[in-house]
Parts: C-alpha cells; structure tokens; sequence
C-alpha cells in the first residue's frame, strides 16, 4: 500500500468517530452572538504517478476583499439558504471561486466545526481529489491556488505559536504553519492543526 493511501484509509477511520457537533477554535465569537453557519472544502489530492503524501490545495484571497484580504485559505464562504448541508456549501463555493468541478471531489468526512472570532461556525469538509484537476479561478475573489505537500502540516517543526492584542485589549493566541513565502495562520492553521492530531494520535 503506498503512503498516500495509507494516510487516506486511516483519515477515514479517524473521521469516522468525530461527534457530528464537535468543535474547536483559538477565536471564539464575542458577545455570546449565534455564530453564522459556514463550510470550507479542505481538498487533498492525490497524484496518479506520485504515491507519497498527499498535498493540500489553498487559495490565496484578492487583496481588495473586505474579509481576510490576501489572506491564505481553503475555499468557502458562508451557507446559503438554498443549501441543505456543510458539504454542499463547501463544494458550491469551491467551483464558484476556483471552478471546481463537484464530481472531481470525493468527500470523506467533516473536521470539527471551527468557532472564528469573525462569528462564524466553519465545518470543515475533508474532500479528495484525484488529479489531473482543472481550474478556473474568480479573479474578483481568489488571487491565486497552489498546493503544500500534506507531509509539511504532519512535521511539528512546522508548527508555530504566535499572540496578538485585540484591539487594544486581552491577548489571542493563535497557530501558524509558514510554507515558503506563504503564512498560513489563524483559523485555516488551526483547522489543519486539528487535521494533524487526527493523523497523529
């Protein structure tokens, strides 16, 4: 069996047993306020001649955004009315800002929902994707997609910590897994951070 589906089968076993409302979050909404739904598609592909880890897909958002401008993240974006669960939301937003194709992903699980403390409750939606994969990307939205190799989130010397004042007040901890020239931090760190404790328990 090679590596890259040895760490899909027991992603799956570990998927399997999460509690359908588990949650975690460095950044809880303040004030008490209901958090709004969300989903994210946490994509890993997997390569047809390549049988070691998987890699993970990101965006890069625009910089003119009014949330998290420049900002590396997994596509998503809030749920809508029309749509009848997390998985859906997370694979419309993936082919709306990078035009994936929903019959490409194969979708095996949720991560635990992520609390931001932009007040929302993001599920994140584990999905595989087998290459080759074609993109089209929302140029309004999405600067650029690049994939990390999954092994580089499973290295704790990868792993960082770093603290910040919230306007002038308490100070918030939150997780980094720099890639390169990319700083991948905040909410999609933390939700890879959970991903790694999954593989590694």
């Amino acid at each position: 069996m090679s590596e890259a589906h040895e760490i899909v089968g027991k992603l799956r076993q570990r998927l399997a047993r999460i509690e359908p409302d588990a949650a975690a979050g460095d950044w809880p909404g303040a004030g008490g306020a209901q958090p709004r739904p969300a989903a994210v598609l946490v994509p890993l592909v997997l390569h047809e001649h390549r049988k070691n880890s998987p890699t993970v897909l990101f965006t890069r958002r625009t910089d003119h955004l009014h949330h998290h401008p420049g900002q590396i993240s997994f596509p998503g974006g809030g749920m809508e009315e029309g749509d009848s669960s997390a998985e859906e939301t997370a694979v419309r937003e993936a082919e709306e800002e990078i035009g994936l194709a929903p019959e490409r992903v194969e979708l095996i699980g949720r991560l635990p929902d992520y609390l931001t403390g932009t007040g929302f409750r993001v599920t994140p939606v584990v999905g595989l994707l087998h290459s080759p994969i074609k993109l089209k990307l929302d140029g309004f939205e999405v600067a650029e997609a690049f994939e990390v190799p999954l092994a580089h989130f499973l290295d704790p010397a990868n792993h960082r910590q770093h603290s910040i004042r919230i306007n002038g007040g308490e100070m918030r901890s939150f997780h980094a897994m720099p890639y390169g020239s990319y700083f991948i931090w905040g909410a999609t760190a933390g939700m890879l951070m959970t991903l790694y404790q999954l593989l590694t328990e």
